[in-house]
């Protein structure tokens, strides 16, 4: 166990968790009461939690909206001249935007909207790159009350089309191109491709990140009307009316892409999102009015939108987003940005870290990240090796408490995380949030007990939960209420999640269940496999996969990107092995290794692992256009 230095305890909002915990879970809509009065209402809810199978529906009644939250109450004192975005780019070029000049031009994007016919409940998908008009975009759509549909920049346009026909989306917000590490990505192409056979998409409005204004094909697109973004909103006043809106209106549809099939809608609310994200922001991160917190999400995904966006505005503090990658120019260029614009807080992915510890423990030690207070890690489950160079070359002597947080798309906001008062174990995310109440069980719901893998559960529901997947309440009832066999109708949320909780109550997350490899009659989650083979110090990056096997039912085969300078062997493929072996046990033997120099990834640092699989097996690959290479 690590734990946490009496300074860090003594300066927390939480210096106490099971305290708390206890209170939150016998008592929670007071709880959760107690934390929505923290923020602005228009008109008060008259009841906490309605639950009604499948759905549960928080503050009911109550009137707010997230964006009041976000920006307009803060001009009412001094937050107005803090900052609130500070955008570093590519090629380390700065935006500053204060709270006061982020609300001018969120209110004169949303007044825009409005006079292009936008009302309350249309839909607005934006595609657009990790620049500032991405987070205006979002905040414009929800003051106004539309429901916003970010997608992730790097999607194809065939994967933009899907969501933009699914949401019926009115106006389309893009960028004409945009930098990605030496290559100029042409997003407005692909936009066009996307939309000409969309008859719900009114109008284009396009942001220039780089290049020239492109011509549109007026005979191509004649129903379309195509704004440049800087010409329509200089037309535009800086003050914009904020929609009141119920608590349960939809805020964003967010779309998670799975294997197979359609993707799902995620749709989320102005009230219960808000309180969750609020809360979990300041308690986790411990924030204070002076933080800067840099997220490396991308508000494609979840993260983005929680904890990039959402989380650091309900709070007041200021959001770092850096545009690119890791690694481009050079491997430092994250250990550059923090020492240049001191960020408090740091959140990043396990994926990640174990990129950048291929590039060894030199290049973090040039920089000055004195700065940090709170390290945090979402994704993948982090492996402990990683987790332990994250703790010593990041956190370095200060050893500053990580975050490992778990939590989805669908939960909105942090449901099992540590927070800055409490005892670490690396490769655990610790135990649930206020509120939550999770669960480790079987087919039959039953718990597991300690120790024993099985389906992670939530048995209690959270405010900033999913309302429902868009235009699909089958799928909803299907993916989340009915996989686990009960008799009763009581709240059992099924994560999808394979994990175990430990002698302390910690848990430890194992995979996904369509992750999990079966060996002899055996479930092996991959990504316990993966974190027994990083933890050789010569591996940098392991991914494994299950393949058919006529006796055992699958075999194990594993993908390993070595540390510069070492060199593959059969010797090395046996060390590995009886590492895995001595971690996991003799029924996780790796029956094949393949060293290779890159692993298909999404440009969030995901590991594709169907596409090993397909490849390997000889299959079709499927989308692949989220993949950087």
């Amino acid at each position: 166990m690590f734990f946490p230095k009496p300074e860090v305890v003594k300066r927390a909002h939480i210096k106490n968790y099971e305290e708390v915990y206890k209170y939150s879970i016998t008592h929670p809509e007071e709880f959760w009461a107690d934390a929505a009065k923290e923020l602005s209402w228009f008109k008060p809810w008259k009841q906490v939690l309605h639950w009604q199978y499948p759905y549960a529906r928080w503050f009911v009644d109550g009137e707010t909206n997230i964006v009041y939250n976000c920006l307009d109450r803060w001009l009412k004192n001094d937050r107005k001249n803090q900052l609130a975005l500070l955008w570093v780019g590519q090629d380390l070029e700065v935006k500053k935007y204060t709270y006061e000049q982020l609300n001018r031009e969120v209110c004169q994007l949303a007044n825009a909207l409005r006079s292009l016919g936008v009302k309350k409940g249309d839909r607005v998908t934006i595609y657009l790159p990790k620049i500032p008009e991405q987070i205006i975009s979002m905040l414009a759509c929800a003051k106004i009350g539309a429901i916003h549909s970010v997608v992730y920049s790097g999607f194809s346009f065939e994967a933009l089309k899907t969501r933009i026909e699914d949401a019926q989306a009115k106006v389309i917000i893009t960028a004409n191109s945009y930098p990605y590490k030496n290559k100029i990505i042409n997003s407005l192409e692909k936009t066009l491709q996307a939309i000409k056979d969309c008859p719900s998409v009114e109008s284009v409005i396009i942001v220039n990140r780089i290049s020239e204004r492109v011509k549109i094909p007026e005979d191509i697109f004649s129903k379309i009307n195509f704004y440049q973004w800087t010409e329509l909103l200089s037309k535009q006043d800086t003050l914009c009316s904020t929609q009141i809106m119920n608590a349960n209106d939809p805020l964003f549809i967010l779309y998670t892409s799975g294997t197979t099939g359609k993707p799902k809608g995620v749709v989320h609310s102005h009230g219960g999102y808000m309180v969750g994200v609020y809360l979990t922001s300041k308690l986790v991160f411990d924030l204070k009015e002076n933080d800067i917190l840099f997220s490396t999400a991308d508000p494609g995904w979840i993260t983005g939108h929680s904890y990039m966006t959402y989380g650091p505005l309900l709070n007041g503090i200021t959001t770092l987003i850096y545009e690119s990658v890791p690694d481009y120019p050079h491997p430092g260029r994250w250990w550059e940005v923090i020492e240049k614009f001191r960020p408090t807080i740091f959140y990043t992915t396990p994926t990640a870290i174990r990129a950048l510890i291929r590039y060894g423990e030199d290049t973090p030690s040039k920089y000055d990240l004195s700065s940090l207070r709170i390290l945090g890690s979402v994704g993948e489950p982090i492996n402990p090796s990683a987790w332990l160079w994250f703790y010593k070359n990041i956190g370095r002597e200060s050893n500053l408490p990580i975050m490992d947080t778990w939590w989805q798309t669908e939960t909105g906001m942090h449901i099992i995380t540590p927070l800055p008062c409490v005892p670490l174990k690396p490769g655990s995310c610790f135990k649930p949030f206020f509120g939550v109440v999770a669960d480790v069980v079987d087919e039959n719901g039953q718990s597991v007990g300690k120790n024993k893998e099985g389906y992670l559960v939530l048995k209690t529901p959270w405010p900033a939960m999913l309302l429902d997947l868009w235009q699909n309440p089958q799928k909803y009832r299907e993916t989340y209420f009915e996989k686990i066999k009960k008799k009763t109708k009581k709240f059992l949320y099924f994560t999808g999640d394979s994990a175990k909780i430990d002698d302390d109550g910690y848990f430890w997350i194992i995979g996904r269940n369509d992750d999990v490899i079966k060996v002899s009659g055996h479930r092996l989650g991959s990504a316990e496999i993966e974190s027994a083979l990083v933890a050789n110090q010569k591996v940098a990056e392991a991914a494994v996969i299950g393949k058919p096997h006529p006796v055992k039912g699958e075999s194990i085969k594993a993908f390993i990107i070595l540390k510069k300078a070492i060199q593959p062997s059969e010797d090395l493929k046996k060390e590995l092995n009886l590492n895995v072996r001595m971690f996991i046990g003799p029924i996780a033997s790796i029956d094949e290794i393949e060293f290779v120099e890159k692993l298909p990834k999404t440009r969030s640092g995901k590991i594709m692992r169907r596409v090993l699989k397909a490849q390997e097996l000889q299959l079709p690959v499927g989308d692949i256009s989220t993949l950087e290479d």
